[in-house]
């Protein structure tokens, strides 16, 4: 039971009205009482949307929210993300069912919605202590890994009324600007290798093979995994930034959370989770497999990784810019500039080598 995902107090500065919170899900869940009181906790992994376990009596679901202070909409829009999980569950089992989706920011200052809670093991940057994975293990939790992914782009979007959710047509282009372009509204510091790196990226852009559903922000401590038998997949988290695009894009941003043994230190610290263990696949891997898996032609696949990369120096910079700013007191947020300068510098370190 140790194992299961927890959550614990609500972190200062993020708490919910829990007196409106009841009113607003008694008028739209059964199960919840208005005369009852709710107990709210919040999970504390995550640096974007915050995510929240509502429980009252047996009953429990998880309420995401954005977060506290960001005026950026678009990465945090809550009737987006609740529209694509209504249209995934009945075509994917590992989406979570939401609940209910309140527009009505008179209630918690924002929009939020909730969904059921999906149960089991999340894996962050270690291994519980209960845990002794074996090198075999590891490696068919990297094969689930890149096979969950596949899933997700096997999913007819068409059929299940998600054609509109994107614009798959020079996705890839539209993107690199798009972040390039958030990166100098949120930009704080100069650092040069920012530059050079979206530069490259600028100037590197391949063809996009084929349109899927991508997720886009895939990694293990988005998936929730069984914990007497972690190979298996239960859910995936976090779908606020899904859309139609590259699946390679999809791919390049797993691996640019991927930190493998042989990275440098620096790396090492910025890991989220313990992918460096020995049994693990390397990034290199990661792609062979998912080629193997899929089909795809991976000979660009140094672009996307690098471009994953980029986007994570950007979304940290975004999150180090509200910090700046006193939008958000969360102390974990002043050190991320050291983060951007760490991340550009494998984008780039990549880009001279010329291999992930």
């Amino acid at each position: 039971m140790s194992l299961l995902d927890q959550p614990k107090s609500v972190r200062a500065g993020e708490e919910l009205d829990a007196k409106k919170l009841c009113a607003f899900l008694a008028s739209e869940i059964e199960a919840v009482t208005a005369s009852d009181p709710l107990v709210i906790e919040q999970f504390p992994g995550g640096h974007s949307n915050l995510t929240y376990l509502v429980s009252q009596g047996a009953w429990q679901a998880v309420l995401r929210r954005p977060p506290v202070g960001s005026k950026v909409k678009a990465a945090h829009d809550m009737g987006r993300e609740y529209r694509v999980l209504s249209r995934l569950g009945p075509a994917f089992a590992k989406a979570p069912t939401p609940l209910a989706y309140c527009e009505d920011e008179s209630v918690l200052g924002c929009t939020f919605y909730v969904m059921e809670r999906v149960e089991g093991f999340i894996l962050r940057k270690e291994f519980p202590q209960e845990m002794t994975p074996s090198p075999e293990l590891l490696a068919d939790m990297c094969r689930s890994l890149v096979n969950t992914l596949a899933e997700v782009h096997d999913v007819d979007y068409q059929a299940i009324g998600l054609g509109e959710l994107g614009r798959p047509d020079d996705y890839v282009e539209r993107q690199v600007r798009g972040w390039t372009r958030r990166y100098q509204d949120a930009k704080t510091d100069d650092i040069e290798t920012v530059n050079a790196v979206a530069k490259w990226l600028a100037e590197n852009i391949p063809t996009s093979a084929r349109a899927a559903l991508i997720h886009n922000d895939y990694k293990f401590d988005n998936l929730v995994l069984n914990p007497d038998n972690p190979r298996e997949v239960r859910g995936i988290l976090d779908w606020e930034m899904t859309t139609l695009g590259d699946p390679l894009m999809d791919l390049g941003g797993a691996l640019g959370y991927w930190v493998q043994a042989d990275d440098l230190a620096v790396l090492h610290n910025l890991r989220f989770c313990p992918t460096h263990l020995p049994g693990m696949f390397s990034r290199q891997q990661i792609a062979d497999y998912y080629a193997e898996r899929t089909g795809a032609e991976i000979a660009n696949i140094l672009f996307y990784y690098v471009f994953g990369l980029f986007k994570s120096l950007v979304i940290v910079q975004q999150i180090y810019f509200r910090f700046q700013k006193g939008l958000t007191t969360d102390p974990r947020f002043g050190q991320f500039i050291h983060a951007v300068g760490i991340l550009s510098a494998q984008a780039q370190r990549s880009i001279d080598q010329g291999h992930l």
